[in-house]
């Protein structure tokens, strides 16, 4: 049985395909570069999501140079970061967002994303700008591993057991899950391994009600409760 309830005392939310949705621009940017490599654009497309584009662009060009490579990362960004048409909030993101500034509890972004391209795309969704937002630039090693989820939470001083991470793809539910998080899984593919580790699915953030509690020590927590699936 699914948890009906979690306390945490902050959130770490991926952005695309969490927060926003991007998938056409993410496609239609990867299919170019799928095109340019001669690459299965299916195969590129079934592992590009939820990892940084770098790690994707050297698994694609294994034997190319670096400074191939970095051409390839450069032409990409700038493509991706240009791109913002058809980029929405997702349902309920808004709302949670402004909800949890409401209430003073503290929330970041966590995207695979690099600052260019994330922020381009959280502009152009109108989401809420958070305090803390890690990107591809601030971490060595990307989504599956701990890493940037691990920095999310020690930028909001918080110890990653009293984090929620929210995600939608593989990569960033293992991340979440390796770093010892509360990890809530939403819009993610029903074939997605890692739903069976998570501690809730969910099809929409607007499922989600959060209120401020205290736990049985007397701390003050954030109470998130869910509703049926929309």
């Amino acid at each position: 049985m699914r948890i009906q309830k979690l306390n945490a005392k902050g959130f770490l939310f991926d952005l695309d395909g969490t927060l926003v949705s991007s998938l056409a621009v993410v496609e239609r940017a990867w299919l170019g570069v799928a095109q340019r490599l001669n690459v299965d654009p299916q195969e590129m497309l079934n592992f590009i999501h939820g990892k940084q584009a770098i790690t994707s662009l050297r698994h694609f060009m294994q034997g190319r140079s670096e400074a191939d490579i970095q051409h390839e990362f450069d032409r990409l960004e700038q493509i991706e970061a240009a791109d913002t048409d058809g980029i929405v909030a997702l349902p309920g993101a808004i709302e949670l967002l402004n909800r949890l500034n409401e209430l003073n509890i503290p929330w970041a972004i966590v995207t695979s994303g690099t600052i260019p391209i994330a922020h381009a795309r959280s502009k152009a969704a109108g989401i809420p700008f958070p305090k803390v937002f890690i990107t591809a630039e601030l971490v060595a090693r990307g989504k599956p591993q701990p890493d940037a989820y691990l920095l999310g939470a020690e930028c909001l001083g918080l110890a990653p057991a009293d984090c929620i991470v929210v995600e939608d793809a593989a990569a960033g539910l293992a991340s979440g899950i390796a770093a010892g998080c509360q990890v809530i899984a939403v819009n993610a593919p029903a074939n997605t391994a890692e739903l069976a580790r998570v501690d809730r699915v969910l099809v929409s953030l607007a499922q989600m009600r959060v209120e401020k509690a205290e736990n049985e020590l007397g701390d003050n927590v954030v109470s998130v409760q869910f509703n049926a699936a929309l």
